[in-house]
């Protein structure tokens, strides 16, 4: 059996094909490379430059490598780019997403886990959010990835197909092992952006939006480090395997950080006293979203291994640091 992971090269898609690969899975991955980087992906997997959009491709790549399972994380993600170019993510997200859906079920994939996000709930408060929730995504970052959601439901119900869609709730840090992390230059992540400031890549770090209606008026988030988020797709394969039905859940740990806290994490981890300033709101951007992750603990056993702030903290800025070393050689 065979794991075709889409965008595999890129920030979250590596570490999962780093933890396929230590599991001993067998993986191929298929990225076009616009954001993600072929050295981020493990060497014993395969690795596949092109689309998922093109479905020729796609059903070769299924039926010579013996695929049994997709995991699918291709796919732009910046909210407030949505919000300028809507139909280019609706094509990126929504209509490839399509393509390569059907693709699978005409090849005869049965198990499809989605790399969704709590984008989907909108301005869900600093309450832990159910999966059972209103869905009311204010971006059309949120709305593509909604809509591909609806795409798998129906589609699992009308084919021998079934499908776990991973709520991501805000993924940070990077693999403790140093193999792996967020390289994209211009990425928008909190945590990636401090600590860039804080290494001296950024002369400061803006606030974007003080006068949400949270503690200290910015927003609030609910952070997950990386690799805790690679094991869910880990134990989501698994049930899958295992023949169980359809599933939605969240991936977090079930409390809220704003950014200021995160900032000052970053400060107390790293030791600096970097530059901080504030800002309007950025569009798209909602106050609070926090996880109620019980389903995923319950439903695929998901135990987290790293569910503290200055951990996630921590390993960003040791990657930071050893993607500065890279970049100095190169």
């Amino acid at each position: 059996m065979t794991v075709l992971v889409t965008g595999g090269a890129g920030y979250i898609g590596s570490h999962m094909v780093w933890r396929l690969v230590d599991a001993g899975e067998r993986v191929v991955v298929l990225d076009r490379l616009s954001t993600g980087f072929a050295w981020a992906v493990a060497p014993e997997a395969k690795l596949v430059v092109g689309d998922i959009g093109d479905e020729t491709l796609v059903e070769q790549l299924i039926l010579d490598n013996e695929i049994d399972a997709v995991i699918h994380f291709a796919g732009s993600i910046v909210v407030p780019e949505s919000v300028a170019d809507p139909l280019g993510y609706y094509l990126n997200n929504t209509v490839k997403s399509r393509t390569l859906i059907a693709t699978a079920i005409k090849c005869g994939i049965k198990n499809f886990i989605f790399s969704s996000t709590a984008a989907v709930y909108g301005d869900a408060g600093t309450e832990p959010v159910v999966e059972s929730a209103p869905t009311a995504p204010l971006s059309p970052y949120g709305r593509s990835k909604l809509m591909t959601e609806w795409m798998l439901d129906d589609a699992s119900r009308a084919h021998d197909f079934r499908y776990v869609a991973l709520r991501y709730f805000n993924v940070a840090g990077a693999d403790p092992r140093g193999r792996t992390g967020q390289s994209t230059k211009g990425a928008t992540h909190l945590i990636k952006v401090a600590c860039e400031t804080a290494l001296g890549k950024r002369p400061k770090i803006e606030i974007l939006g003080t006068d949400y209606d949270t503690p200290d008026g910015t927003c609030v988030r609910d952070y997950i480090h990386v690799s805790d988020l690679a094991n869910a797709h880990a134990d989501a394969l698994a049930y899958l395997r295992r023949g169980a039905p359809s599933l939605v859940a969240n991936c977090g740990y079930s409390r809220g950080f704003s950014v200021r806290e995160v900032i000052e994490s970053v400060r107390r981890v790293s030791g600096v006293d970097f530059t901080v300033v504030e800002g309007p709101r950025r569009a798209g951007d909602v106050p609070a979203v926090v996880a109620n992750a019980s389903v995923a603990r319950a439903q695929l056993g998901w135990t987290p291994q790293h569910d503290d702030l200055d951990t996630c903290v921590s390993t960003a800025l040791a990657w930071e640091a050893a993607l500065s070393r890279r970049n100095h050689v190169e």
